[in-house]
């Protein structure tokens, strides 16, 4: 078509013209040669007629001049190199392995199959004998490569594909700050277009800066009070809303309001809104949605086709009594001083624009812009017109979250906003789930220069404000973003940062609970039509999401010298081996020109990227479309796995695979003569097949040393098992130290019963002298009734009951003594054995965590060496990646062994525990047992006396 367009007055298309479109990669003279053999003019001066200049002899000369042998190689290889055509079976192996993401599930996305394949070659292959047979020539393929239908993305993704029932908080919110200025923020122009334009491009969220107009008129006015810039009528501006906010996108816009001027000039702000904007301007709230607390904001679909305004609202009472009087034309306006926007400067320090939000920082700044906050003293009309978006002062997510208000909202400039994050960043999101933020840029950048907006998305901030008139990175990053969902102006935020009952940091660093990590990696194979100048070029590939998943400036490929044209990279994939949330990541494709000047630029966003080899069409600086500018890249998405856990994700993503290399396993060794029942599974530790390092060679080399390891520690773990012997009241009476005291208590036992005896004796040998005594001269027979006689006996008798009752006492109380004293000195034996087999347990639980801290610190060190001796990684960033990676995994599997040792150590102390309280009550009770025999032996002795005597 520019072709075509560039003809000479004649209307003739000039050779040299169409040699000059292709000599950013090729010289003249091939371009020439090119079109003589394609049957076209070709001297330097000739002209081509344009009906003889068809698509098709362009398309040729396309493919003389550009050949693309990048996808020459794709063909050869997809072919084995030995037809010219692609046969049905390759087509579609082509297909479900190189060109469809493996994650997806293949009930809702289909693998592809003969039917869908055979319609792919009928749509694309232009040759009739290769359709008939159902084959594709290369030509089909370049066609079908650079179709929509092999679009990066799902093309249903640049149509409404979201849910748009939810409330106004659930989405990202496409906004724009200070949208009447076209370039700086300090002695800036201002422009009613900035608002036809930022609305058509999707915004969603304008501000206006209104200010008390000076003249005859004192019409409101729209300015960047007291910087210098120039002034817009406010009326001009709601006409070009009026006339502009729902070309683009059915979805409502906000207005927001930074109000300047005296309530005679907020009247006439209320009265063109009203006037103006007619049944557009959303009035009243919507029954199902009160401006009460706990309501949620209605959803976009609720409300299309409205307009909000965001100013600061009266207090009810005060709104409904001024309101009556001002309906009633008895509205009074008290003489107040007015605002000039115009006011010379004066030297002060800069406040943000919206310092009435309490969450500015002060800086000192090289060029001060003085400033004064937004009015409080409303207009009642105006105030009524204000629902969903009313700005409060705020005073703390704590305190939002008491009040529970959802139309209520605060505005931070970046610094607070990064402040807040930084401090309190899981507030921040519970915060944006209930009800919306703005972040606005810091008053410094004087040049309209924009802060980088992922960081609030990643915590939910809704309206993201940027400086829409400077296309830099930041502004990139937002029209890339907000060109998904029909570029309507909303995206819905992902599920966990709109649900209350889940919890989500944004500087997470491991993967998000319900979330699956994705690998990625990006081939950049080829250029097209990168520039029209012989310029080397080379492209950048950066990923931005989560402080832990944004890569910038790491990945670039070799620039290509002088070719602007068609420059073959063939670079090495560029791998991003672990994206924690790809639901918030995008993938950003920059080309440069060797002196660093951006040609083109893509946004891709990670959900939603298609794999497989892609066409990515560039856009410029600015987002719009280029019509040649293309990348041809290679791109891989996969489920992230850590590292050891390749062979288990293998095994569940193809069980088939996996079950038929154990069977190819088992066939192998039976072979050489070993039969499963042969076969020790070293982890089960039974006979069996061994389930280690199924999945292939790699497998068969990770797994088994896992399992031969896994085995070992079994080993291991049998060998230090203690066992310890139970502890009983027999085999510490066995003990040395019970013996002796034993011993000790026998003797004393003895000596008492000796001393007793003697006692005895003497006792004895006194009563039968008195009795002899007594009975000396007397008859024999008469001694019977002899009454002296009978008394001595009887006293003799009491005397000798009472002391061989004492003697019985004497020698129960020392036994007592003695069970008693058993009784401790089982006991400290007992704890004293307790504790050296406690002691010897935890001896050994103390070795065990060296050897595994030993274990641990060898496998840090083999982690060390293995990524440095990693040729694959080919920068330091690369490098650090993996080693943190993988420090996290060490981490992870070294904190997960230590609690499983001390749990199990934990369970033996407490085992070995309730063994001990077993041993000590079952030894109590042996010595109470006793004690208790020895009492029951004297009651019974009590229980029944007899008289003790001698014969």
């Amino acid at each position: 078509m520019r072709l075509g367009f560039l003809t000479d007055p004649k209307g003739k298309v000039p050779v040299k013209v169409v040699a000059r479109t292709f000599a950013s990669g090729k010289t003249e003279k091939l371009v020439y040669q090119c079109l003589s053999d394609l049957g076209l003019p070709s001297g330097k001066n000739d002209v081509i007629e344009p009906e003889d200049f068809t698509f098709d002899k362009f398309y040729g000369l396309y493919h003389k001049i550009c050949p693309r042998n990048d996808i020459e190689e794709l063909f050869q290889s997809i072919t084995q190199g030995k037809t010219e055509t692609i046969s049905m079976d390759q087509f579609i192996l082509f297909l479900n392995e190189k060109q469809r993401d493996p994650r997806l599930n293949e009930i809702l996305y289909p693998l592809y199959d003969e039917k869908r394949a055979a319609e792919i070659i009928t749509t694309y292959e232009q040759d009739e004998q290769a359709r008939g047979e159902r084959k594709l020539t290369k030509d089909g393929l370049i066609r079908y490569l650079m179709s929509d239908e092999n679009a990066p993305v799902f093309l249903d993704r640049l149509d409404i594909y979201m849910d748009m029932d939810q409330p106004l908080s659930h989405y990202y919110i496409n906004s724009s700050h200070n949208t009447y200025l076209s370039g700086r923020q300090f002695g800036g122009k201002s422009s009613v277009e900035m608002y036809r334009q930022v609305l058509l491009a999707g915004c969603r969220c304008v501000e206006l800066d209104c200010w008390d107009g000076l003249g005859r008129d004192e019409e409101p006015i729209i300015t960047h009070g007291k910087a210098m810039c120039t002034d817009i009528v406010f009326k001009d501006v709601i006409y070009a809303l009026r006339d502009t906010a729902f070309v683009t996108s059915d979805f409502p816009v906000i207005l927001s309001f930074e109000n300047h001027c005296c309530k005679g000039q907020q009247y006439k702000l209320a009265r063109y809104c009203n006037d103006i904007l007619g049944d557009l301007l959303l009035k009243e709230p919507l029954p199902e949605s009160a401006l009460e607390p706990g309501v949620p904001l209605p959803s976009p679909n609720q409300l299309k086709r409205k307009i909000l305004i965001k100013n600061k609202r009266l207090k009810p009472d005060v709104e409904k009594a001024e309101l009556d009087l001002f309906m009633q034309g008895q509205f009074v306006i008290e003489d107040e001083e007015k605002e000039d926007a115009s006011a010379p400067m004066i030297e002060k320090k800069e406040e943000p624009a919206e310092s009435v939000d309490g969450t500015a920082t002060q800086e000192d700044v090289p060029i001060q812009v003085p400033y004064t906050g937004s009015t409080t003293n409303v207009h009642p009309w105006l105030s009524s017109m204000v629902n969903y978006a009313q700005p409060v002062k705020f005073q703390g997510f704590d305190v939002a979250e008491q009040k529970n208000i959802h139309h209520n909202m605060s505005s931070f400039a970046e610094t607070a906003g990064l402040g807040y994050l930084k401090s309190q960043a899981i507030e921040f999101v519970n915060y944006n789930k209930r009800q919306m933020s703005r972040i606005y840029p810091r008053g410094t950048r004087a040049d309209s220069s924009n802060y980088m907006p992922q960081v609030f998305w990643n915590a939910g901030c809704q309206m993201v404000s940027l400086n829409f008139q400077t296309p830099d990175l930041p502004m990139q990053l937002n029209q890339g973003k907000f060109e998904y969902n029909g570029n309507c102006g909303y995206l819905l935020k992902p599920d966990f940062m709109r649900r209350s009952d889940r919890s989500f940091d944004p500087f997470a660093e491991s993967p998000v609970d319900g979330v699956i990590a994705a690998q990625c990696s990006v081939q950049v194979i080829a250029g097209q039509f990168l520039s029209d100048k012989k310029v080397g070029t080379y492209v950048e590939v950066d990923m931005y999401g989560l402080p832990t998943d944004t890569i910038r400036r790491e990945f670039r490929t070799r620039m290509v010298p002088s070719n602007g044209l068609n420059p073959v990279y063939n670079e090495e994939p560029f791998l991003f081996r672990k994206v924690v949330l790809p639901d918030l990541a995008v993938l950003r494709f920059g080309v440069y020109e060797e002196n660093g000047k951006l040609l083109g630029q893509r946004i891709l966003p990670l959900d939603g990227l298609q794999a497989g080899y892609r066409h990515i069409s560039l856009r410029t600086e600015a987002n719009f479309p280029m019509s040649l500018p293309m990348l041809f890249c290679n791109i891989e998405l996969k489920i992230y796995v850590p590292d050891g856990f390749e062979d288990f994700m293998a095994a569940l993503s193809d069980p088939r695979a996996f079950i038929s290399a154990q069977e190819k396993r088992n066939q192998q060794l039976k072979a050489m003569g070993i039969e499963e029942t042969d076969i020790k599974d070293p982890l089960l530790g039974v006979d069996g097949n061994s389930t280690a390092g199924a999945g292939g060679k790699k497998g068969s080399k990770t797994g088994g040393a896992k399992g031969a390891a896994a085995g070992a520690k079994v080993e291991e773990e049998k060998k230090e098992d203690l066992k310890f012997e139970s502890i009983t009241a027999e085999s510490l009476r066995a003990e040395k130290g019970f013996q002796k005291i034993a011993r000790k208590q026998q003797k004393e036992l003895d000596t008492m019963k000796k001393r007793q005896l003697k006692e005895q004796l003497t006792m004895q040998k006194q009563q039968c002298t008195a009795i002899e005594k007594l009975i000396k001269g007397k008859n024999k027979s008469d001694l019977v009734s002899d009454p002296t006689v009978r008394k001595l006996v009887v006293e003799q008798t009491v005397q000798w009951s009472d002391m061989v009752e004492r003697h019985r006492k004497e020698e129960w109380e020392l036994v007592r003594q003695h069970l008693t004293d058993q009784q401790d000195i089982l006991k400290r034996l007992m704890e004293t054995s307790h504790a050296a087999q406690m002691k010897q347990l935890e001896a050994k639980h103390d070795r065990e965590m060296k050897e595994m801290n030993s274990r641990q610190a060898k496998i840090s060190v083999e982690t060390m060496r293995e990524v440095a001796n990693d040729k694959t990684l080919r920068t330091k960033g690369d490098r650090d990646r993996r080693m943190k990676e993988k420090k996290q995994n060490n981490t992870k599997k070294f904190t997960d062994e230590r609690r499983f040792a001390q749990k199990k150590n934990d369970r033996e102390i407490e085992k070995l525990k309730s063994k001990h309280d077993k041993e000590m009550e079952t030894l109590i009770k042996d010595v109470q047992n006793q004690i208790e025999l020895n009492n029951n032996e004297e009651l019974e002795h009590q229980l029944a006396p007899k008289m003790e005597f001698f014969a």
